[in-house]
């Protein structure tokens, strides 16, 4: 990605984000890494792409084990939709 590229993904990411604090880091040396941050922390990467003369960017975000608060039942229910003790059909 040029810095045209990392501009303009930017641009559009803190609009549709409503955060000034995302960043799109160009990578410290040519053919390196796009960046992804939130408040100068890395969660991700972001891959230029073009098929046939179209160009999409997409975006990879990395959730690491250790920086999830623990599981508790109120979590579980959240993510399955159940309730604890209800009956799967």
């Amino acid at each position: 990605m040029n810095t045209s590229d990392i501009t303009r993904v930017q641009a559009y990411l803190r609009k549709l984000l409503g955060s000034e604090k995302v960043m799109v880091v160009a990578p410290p040396r040519k053919g390196a890494t796009v960046e992804l941050a939130i408040d100068k922390e890395v969660i991700g990467t972001v891959h230029r792409d073009e098929d046939e003369g179209e160009v999409s960017y997409s975006i990879h975000i990395t959730v690491l084990e250790e920086d999830l608060a623990p599981a508790t039942d109120e979590t579980k229910t959240a993510v399955s939709g159940k309730t604890a003790g209800t009956p799967r059909r």
